[in-house]
Formats: structure tokens, sequence, C-alpha cells
């Protein structure tokens, strides 16, 4: 088995005093040698952690004792390698920034299990979204779902109003989609706040699907971008073909790998073209040090937590 416990999660519930949980937060995971990032907010809290198995249940185990959290939902995987290299434990405004005030995201829509879904979104009735940003769905996405086309989850109330009469055109009902399952959970809130009644969305997000979901009996095509060093997923959570470019941190497929736009380590086809030599020539530099330090058997990073 592979040695590294990886857990996505996240739970919305009132923190009346965020600042005042993060540092025993930060301490129980140093202590226990997890990595990952936290967020905390007044609406709850949100991230992904890794680590040794005995770890990372200490780290749950203390999240679970924070106010609302004892059913907190998470969604599991392995690594062969630690796919983080620092510990954060950050304070926001909103767990998942949407930038709109009057949306109350335990007021979400209705939850569709994984083995549901394949009969909500095959019904002419139903118009599936995919919530994500423009990055994300280049990696994969359902059969079928309308790509938004945004670069920031707080483009996506500006789209749907712009979009709405088409949308619902025929009475259709919504199903909504992302990555964990936060994101479509606060976007049916948004929806609903705004008079729409018949939304949906998919209970654990992608990552579950995936892990649930035979291949054979999966909608899904292409795999699914994940924010660490796994880069991307497959059905089963299995690693993905997907690597990082290192300069603007976005995912690379194999045909990008190609391009003779791409250079490891300083660009890549989506950034080539906004950096000029003198940010390519630091880049070059930082991937010649890294190189360096794996030679050297180190690892070529700063501080391995943020205060």
């Amino acid at each position: 088995m592979s040695p590294f416990r990886v857990c996505a999660l996240y739970r919305f519930t009132p923190f009346d005093d965020p600042a005042g949980l993060r540092g025993p937060l930060l301490d129980a995971c140093l202590a226990a040698g997890v990595k990952g990032t936290l967020l905390l907010a007044p609406e709850g809290i949100n991230g992904t952690i890794a680590g040794p198995d005995a770890g990372v249940a200490a780290v749950l185990a203390h999240i679970r004792a924070l106010p609302g959290c004892a059913t907190l939902d998470v969604k599991e995987a392995r690594a062969e390698t630690m796919p983080f290299h620092r510990t954060k434990v950050r304070l926001k405004r909103e767990i998942v920034t949407m930038g709109v005030e009057q949306v109350d995201p335990l007021a979400a829509g209705h939850y569709v299990e994984p083995a549901d879904w394949n009969a909500l979104i095959a019904d002419p009735a139903t118009v599936v979204i995919d919530t994500r940003n423009d990055y994300e769905v280049a990696v994969g996405s359902f059969a079928g779902a309308i790509d938004p086309q945004t670069h920031s989850f707080r483009d996506f109330p500006a789209w749907f109003r712009a979009h709405r009469d088409e949308l619902l055109a025929g009475g259709k009902q919504v199903a909504m989609f992302c990555t964990g399952g936060i994101r479509c959970e606060k976007a049916t809130a948004f929806l609903k706040a705004e008079g729409v009644a018949d939304v949906f969305h998919l209970k654990g997000g992608i990552l579950r699907y995936l892990e649930e979901i035979p291949a054979a009996q999966s909608a899904w095509q292409g795999e699914c971008f994940v924010f660490d060093e796994r880069v991307a997923v497959g059905h089963g959570l299995a690693p993905g073909s997907h690597g990082l470019c290192r300069a603007c941190r976005m995912p690379v497929s194999a045909d990008d790998r190609q391009s003779p736009l791409y250079a490891e380590g300083v660009s890549c086809p989506r950034c080539h073209a906004t950096r000029d030599d003198a940010a390519k020539a630091r880049a070059a530099e930082r991937h010649r040090q890294v190189q360096l330090a794996e030679a050297r058997g180190e690892a070529h990073v700063g501080a391995t937590y943020e205060a």
C-alpha cells in the first residue's frame, strides 16, 4: 500500500472565531507530520492534507472536534510520495470564494449519490454544468456538460445571470458538479437564492464518483485536476498522465509537453506568450537549482509551514 494518505475535506459550519482555531490546528498538523493546505473562515473549513496514516487520523480527529464538524465528510486516496511541500493553515473570508454576500451555503441543492448521477445527467430535462475553472475542465469533464469557461469561481454568478434564460429554457432542472463537492454546493445555494428550485449536485464531487463508479460504467471523460503534486487522477483515483507547469502552475498534457512552447520548469503553451525573457531566465535558473537539489537528494523548497 502507498505510504501516504491523502484526504480532501470541507465542512460548511459557522465558526465564531476562526482565528482562535488556527494556531491549535496548525500545531496539530506539524506534530503529526501532516502537510497540505487548510482554510478557515466564518463559514467553515476546506482543504487537502496528506501524511502517514496515524498522523492524518490525528488531524482528522482534531478537525472533527471543531464546532459542527463531527460528521466531516472526507475523500481519501493514497500517494507514493508526499504531494505537498508545506503545511498551511490560512484564514479567509470564504472557504471557497464566490463573492456573493447573500448566499447561505447551508441552503444548498439536492445531493445526488454517484450511483444515481449517470441517470440524472442523461435525462433530457437536465442541464449539466461544470462549476470548475477553464483549465480544470480542459483536463476532463462529464460528457455533455456545459463549460462556463470561467477563470475564477468569482466569475460564476455573473456567467449564470448572463445565460440564465437559455440554460433554464423549457423548464430544465440543473445538475452541477466540481472536484470535491464544495464549489457546486455553494453554486447550488447561489442558484436557489436566484429563485431556481430544481437544483442538484454530485455528492462528494468528481473524486467520489471516480472512486466509486467503475470505468466501464462511467460517464466521465479524461482526468480530474487536483490541487497538489499528483496534478490529476483517473478512475479509482489512480495517478493521471498530466504534469504541472512550474512557471504558471497549470496542468500540462502529454501533447503540451511535445509543443515547442513547452520548456520544463520555464513555460508551457498556456503561459509562454505571457512571460518575458527575464521571467523565463529566472524560471530556468530556479529549475536548474531544483535539479541540483534533487541530484543531492534534497528538496528545493522554502519553509515547511506558513505562519
